[in-house]
């Protein structure tokens, strides 16, 4: 039974080392290298410079990071900037990879349709939705640590790229432009594209969809509903026998094979002028640096495109990780990310992020390892090198329908809403202010306006937390808060209080009324209201608190002066403060706010229990052990 004792300065071998008792190294010497060979004896040391003379910390610390450069030291970097130099070795090559190639295959197939339509999307011809198809699912899988991840282009993100692009780079009101005038317009849209990515949407309303209506071809809208009717039934019999399927049936891949046909024997493009994709550019394009002088233009954009683009990717990657019993390294997955938009920036890449159904493909389809995003790229790359000239007669309108049955799962996530409200009526505000914030203003401004809404939430509910007050479950050392039990062991004069939230600017005056209130501290009144209860009469007057701090996950300035100020007027009310179970970082800040001029070390306790027993030890006459405390509290042995 001991607080934490500040005056030890070497323990011994059976005493509690200083990591777990942090304010015991407040008063103890640092011993550095020269007193360490003054001392132990050693050889000796060559003069000092005198720049290292005047700073010895810094030049200690570059010779500890020098030391730390070692072969070894640098191959382990490697391996965690590198990934595949760790997982590849342990590969087990005849368990996964015809996983990884069927599924890598399978989502190869479904990025070429996937990645055309997409970029319209993105306000960028057909062929860049391929690039973004292959250069970042590459760089993902040399870089990323989610084994079961696919990246490659998205439709969130595409609709957010293609209204920059579309702001940036408005198409004439003419609508006619000749050959030249059009790519033009197209080399001027993909650099802005490529600029949204390399610094990192548009929503369809209802009204837009019937003002086109007169305006467009009776020959695309029979295609788009004869597309829509296949696609739509085959994403529902791939959703309902997932399990059942030994692969999910690739309605894109058939959709467009059927398409291309049906328009090459009817010359559908020019006797009923159907938008039709033309030819695909072979090979890759030359690399080249996106119009940098773009970005102060689309910073805007690209922050919030940078945020949903790893909210998304990290999400995915940690469910994933979760289910298959592996870690993911944050900061790799963030460096992955932001390597591969930036590097496929500079081949006329726009942005792209991981995505849900085309991970869930890979998953279903036996994917095991990042190996499988390889084989995808081979499909992509076939498509880029050989396969273009197949696609030059698909229609646009095909393309537009696939973005819509990609889509459909966004408008079904409403009927997860009941079930969210009987879950969490918080999360349900925040689900209906972002879509409503969303569709009345933009994706850029409806996320920022979620976002702020989410952290208020946050803030309104630790501001409603309570204070709770301990007591002990009769025969154990268990600590349980009271609320109406009667089989708790409470001690008269002693106060043990639990405030389970953080501390700072927004709930310090919430923790001021509370302690006020259990420890009698207002105007000195014998009746006091509870802040969240009715009017109580006060019990005896407390002689001693304890304050159990292991739900004070941080504190701020704000707070640790709360704190400081509410260790002197109990000082001033002869009320003995205890703290018990403060972790470092919180300690850190409460010392800083000069905490320690009003307690001392012996205040301090890493356990409830072993606070308690120290209180009980001063308020039970000539009980100064744990084990009298214990006996005196009627706990037994």
């Amino acid at each position: 039974m001991s607080g934490i004792q500040g005056t030890r300065t070497h323990p011994g071998a059976g005493d509690t080392s200083d990591l777990k008792y942090p304010l015991g190294t407040r008063l103890r010497e640092a011993l550095t290298e020269a007193r360490f060979h003054q001392l132990f004896g050693g050889e000796e040391q060559e003069p000092e410079l005198p720049a290292e003379r005047r700073f010895p910390r810094l030049f200690g610390l570059w010779r500890l990071r020098a030391r730390a450069c070692s072969g070894t030291g640098a191959w382990r970097l490697l391996q965690a900037r590198l990934p595949p130099l760790h997982w590849l070795p342990h590969y087990r090559w005849r368990a996964w990879l015809l996983g990884d190639a069927v599924a890598g295959v399978t989502v190869g197939i479904v990025h070429v349709p996937q990645g055309m339509a997409f970029a319209l999307l993105a306000s960028v011809p057909p062929v860049f939705g391929l690039y973004t198809s292959f250069f970042p699912v590459l760089i993902y899988s040399l870089l990323g640590t989610g084994r079961h991840l696919s990246t490659g282009t998205f439709a969130i993100l595409s609709l957010m790229t293609g209204s920059a692009v579309e702001r940036l780079v408005p198409e004439p009101l003419a609508g006619n432009l000749s050959g030249t005038e059009k790519e033009q317009l197209d080399a001027q849209r993909v650099g802005v594209a490529a600029a949204v990515a390399f610094g990192s949407g548009a929503l369809m309303t209802l009204a837009a969809v019937l003002t086109a209506l007169p305006r467009s071809s009776p020959a695309e809208l029979t295609i788009s509903a004869l597309s829509l009717a296949l696609l739509v039934p085959v994403k529902e019999l791939n959703v309902r026998f997932r399990d059942r399927l030994p692969t999910p049936i690739p309605g894109e891949v058939v959709m467009v094979l059927l398409a291309s046909v049906l328009c090459f024997t009817s010359s559908l493009d020019t006797r009923y002028h159907v938008q039709i994709v033309g030819l695909l550019p072979g090979g890759f394009p030359q690399p080249l640096l996106p119009n940098l002088a773009e970005l102060p233009r689309i910073l805007a954009d690209s922050l919030p495109i940078a945020l949903v683009t790893f909210a998304v990717s990290a999400s995915l990657a940690s469910i994933y990780a979760d289910k298959y019993s592996y870690t993911i390294d944050s900061n790799q997955e963030l460096l992955a990310h932001g390597a591969s938009n930036l590097i496929s920036s500079l081949f006329s890449c726009f942005p792209n992020s991981a995505t849900l159904a085309t991970t869930s493909l890979l998953v279903d389809a036996g994917g095991k390892t990042q190996l499988a995003g390889l084989f995808s790229c081979i499909v992509v790359l076939s498509v880029l090198l050989w396969l273009g000239p197949f696609f030059y007669y698909l229609p646009k309108a095909v393309l537009a329908c696939i973005n819509i049955s990609s889509m459909r799962q966004m408008f079904f996530q409403m009927q997860e809403l009941p079930q969210l409200w009987h879950i969490s009526r918080v999360d349900f505000a925040v689900w209906m202010v972002t879509w409503v914030a969303v569709v009345t203003l933009n994706v850029d401004l409806g996320l920022a306006v979620g976002v702020v809404f989410s952290m208020m939430t946050v803030v309104c509910r630790t501001q409603r937390v309570q204070c709770l007050a301990l007591g002990q479950a009769e025969g154990t050392e268990l600590y349980r808060p009271l609320r109406g039990s009667h089989k708790l062991l409470q001690v008269p004069g002693l106060c043990i209080l639990s405030y389970p939230t953080p501390l700072y600017f927004g709930t310090r005056g919430q923790f001021r009324r509370n302690l006020e209130w259990h420890l009698g501290l207002g105007e000195g009144e014998k009746e006091t209201s509870k802040p969240d209860g009715p009017t109580v009469a006060v019990a005896e007057p407390v002689r001693v608190v304890v304050l159990d701090f292991s739900g004070v996950t941080f504190a701020d300035a704000a707070g640790a002066r709360e704190v400081v100020q509410l260790a002197s007027r109990c000082r001033d009310a002869r009320i003995h403060l205890l703290l018990a179970q403060c972790n470092a970082s919180v300690l850190g800040t409460l010392t800083r706010a000069g905490l320690l001029d009003r307690v001392t070390p012996d205040q301090l306790f890493v356990s409830v229990q072993d606070a308690a027993a120290y209180a009980l030890g001063s308020l039970v006459r000539g009980s100064s052990t744990r084990s009298e405390s214990r006996e005196a509290l009627g706990c037994g042995k």
